[in-house]
């Protein structure tokens, strides 16, 4: 049977025009979107900024030891990690237990170690055998169990007239890396370009890079960044527009983050010291600026730190750390960013029981979620929730996340869901 043909009035030749210019604007934004150098991969919850006089290869270890140390004196059992860190009881056991794991196998996500604001500034020769022997001392971590998935330095900023500085700091540290590893740089690494005020020093900091690739042998593009975004310029250049696709153009696409960097920000905002913190609004607008403006490009999100830290060794100090950073961890999530800085060993505690609490609390809703969309009956049975793609893919990055950080068991998650690692992967 000849199904019957719809009547329609305009010819191909008529509307040729404006399906040029849709495929246009089409082909435009897929050439925008997922281009990060690292875009589909695995993303940190975390970044460690480890001042680099203070670095050595006994530096990751000692975090995840300091870590469960605290976790076992000053939240020993499940129900006081639930009082705590406000878990449901229900859960507390299970969060309590992927912690103490977490910190077992891989205390430190991403490691940094810090030639800026952490470490000040030095005669020449000191910066020298710093960076020499921290590159030495990162090949080493990253031979242990355990290592960090990924691994880079903090230059100083071209911004502050250290450019010099940062440039040799750079070069010294890459290429004993390279001596240190035969020539192998490992798949996590990556440089932190700070204090970002203008388009064209991220311009001039990728053809460095660029450059040294070359000069190493390196495969090109092999070399890549993040930015920090800590100033206002980065956020609102002086006429008036936002500044940051005008950084990832220049960054020539070996741009894959975006860190912002709270205390540079706000005392630029003109905020006293007493509001130099990560959830003032000030810091909400930079945070919402970023994620529009760097939406489905592939180059990820991380957010800042807090400057505190436990007064002392009591279970009172802790405790009123571990909440203020709880709370901030929150603060983040809630506003989408899922990556943040972590400047002290206490942070970690407190950093995977909120996330690891946070994942499991709606592990079982994302769950019966997609495996009711796999199965078609989004909406039906007994789903009250008629799921959109735009939701599906949002369930799956939050599922895929979970199992990346540890807090729930890859097979068992995937097989509940209906799905498998490839189809995750490829979603998110």
């Amino acid at each position: 049977m000849t199904a019957e043909r719809m009547p329609t009035t305009l010819s191909g030749a008529a509307t040729g025009d404006l399906v040029a210019l849709i495929e246009g604007v089409l082909d435009a934004r897929r050439e925008r979107q997922g281009r990060g150098p690292w875009s589909g991969s695995r993303q940190p919850v975390h970044t460690v900024y480890v001042p680099a006089d203070q670095f050595a290869e006994h530096t990751v270890a000692a975090w995840g030891d300091e870590a469960r140390r605290l976790l076992d004196v000053h939240a020993p059992t499940a129900d006081d990690l639930a009082a705590v860190f406000d878990v449901d009881p229900s859960t507390a056991a299970r969060v309590r237990g992927r912690v103490a794991a977490k910190l077992e196998v891989e205390p430190v996500e991403d490691l940094r170690v810090d030639f800026e604001d952490g470490y000040g500034s030095r005669d020449a020769e000191e910066e020298d055998r710093d960076a020499a022997r921290s590159a030495r001392a990162v090949a080493r971590i990253l031979a242990e169990p355990g290592a960090p998935a990924f691994v880079g330095l903090r230059i100083k900023s071209f911004a502050d007239g250290d450019h010099r500085r940062a440039i040799r700091t750079l070069d010294g540290f890459v290429t004993t890396l390279l001596d240190a590893t035969d020539g192998a740089l490992p798949d996590g690494f990556v440089v932190t370009f700070p204090k970002v005020v203008a388009a064209a020093h991220v311009e001039g900091f990728a053809e460095l890079l660029d450059r040294l690739e070359h000069a190493l042998g390196l495969p090109e593009g092999r070399l890549v960044f993040e930015l920090q975004i800590e100033t206002t310029e980065s956020i609102v250049d002086h006429a008036g527009r936002i500044t940051l696709p005008s950084l990832v153009t220049a960054a020539g696409g070996r741009l894959v983050g975006a860190h912002f960097g709270v205390f540079d920000y706000t005392a630029a905002c003109g905020l006293p010291a007493t509001q130099q913190r990560l959830d003032h609004p000030a810091c909400d607008f930079a945070r919402h600026v970023m994620q529009v403006t760097l939406a489905g490009s592939g180059i990820r999100l991380s957010d800042g730190s807090t400057n505190r830290v436990p007064g002392d060794d009591s279970t009172s100090a802790v405790h009123a750390l571990w909440r203020h950073h709880a709370s901030l961890v929150r603060h983040s999530l809630v506003h989408g960013f899922r990556q943040g800085w972590d400047m002290h060993p206490s942070h970690l505690v407190s950093r995977y029981a909120v996330l690891h609490a946070f994942h499991l609390a709606h592990l079982d809703d994302t769950v019966a979620r997609l495996s009711a969309w796999a199965d078609g009956n989004s909406g039906g049975g007994e789903s009250d929730v008629a799921d959109e793609p735009a939701t599906v893919r949002a369930l799956l990055g939050s599922l895929r996340r979970a199992i990346d950080c540890g807090a729930v068991d890859e097979h068992h998650a995937l097989a509940a869901a209906g799905i498998d690692r490839d189809a995750l992967v490829r979603s998110t």
